[in-house]
């Protein structure tokens, strides 16, 4: 850690999987909404976790994380465990009045090639995050920094945005919000994510060539 601050109130999982970037590149390149439909819409993140940095694209293993409300000694601990490829996510439990992440974590990700993060609480620093090129979900922005006490967990289930988050699923996200998508079922939903999108253009083309007969219509009167 670069802080100076005991961790033995945090408990850290020994291992977790995480899926391979091949295997959810695909999930990268399609609608965060394409991707919640291909899992029945249940693993959705609600509305209050909203993209605060410019940057409107997610994808990566979670790095979960549990901690006390207005409180980030685990989130520091955690990026010891970070891979590249990973995004941090945090219970906050919804606590708005600490900001859990800032410019500073914001480099220790860079340094770790961790691409974003998810808070279930208050992060700080927003402008500097996006310059970072970092895509931060949070529920809220404050400037008031967080205390470094613990206790903590990493590598364990957590709920964030109401719904379970476990180490090493992936995460999606774009303008709209946040997708997760449990390891287990990866090769899933890339296989259904494809025939959504079809749906989709079928129905659209329809609506299309429908407004183009009324217009024509309307023309000809």
């Amino acid at each position: 850690m670069f802080i100076a601050a005991a961790t033995d109130g945090v408990s850290v999982a020994p291992s977790w999987d995480r899926a391979a970037e091949a295997e959810t590149r695909r999930l990268g390149e399609v609608p965060a909404a394409h991707v919640g439909d291909a899992l029945a819409r249940m693993t959705v993140m609600d509305g209050g976790i909203r993209l605060l940095t410019e940057r409107a694209a997610l994808l990566g293993n979670a790095l979960t994380v549990d901690v006390r409300s207005g409180d980030n000694l685990a989130v520091h601990r955690a990026l010891d465990e970070a891979r590249p490829g990973d995004v941090l996510v945090v219970n906050g439990h919804g606590d708005t009045t600490r900001a859990l992440i800032g410019d500073l974590i914001g480099e220790i990700m860079v340094n770790t090639g961790v691409t974003g993060a998810v808070v279930d609480g208050a992060v700080r620093d927003v402008q500097a995050l996006s310059a970072m090129g970092l895509a931060v979900y949070a529920r809220a922005i404050t400037p008031a920094g967080p205390f470094k006490d613990g206790p903590g967990a990493v590598g364990v289930p957590v709920a964030v945005g109401g719904t379970v988050v476990a180490p090493g699923d992936v995460l999606v996200g774009d303008a709209d919000g946040v997708v997760v998508v449990p390891r287990r079922r990866v090769t899933e939903v890339v296989d259904t994510v494809d025939g959504i999108a079809e749906k989709e253009d079928a129905l659209r083309g329809r609506i299309l060539a429908a407004r183009r007969v009324r217009d024509r219509a309307a023309v000809a009167r």
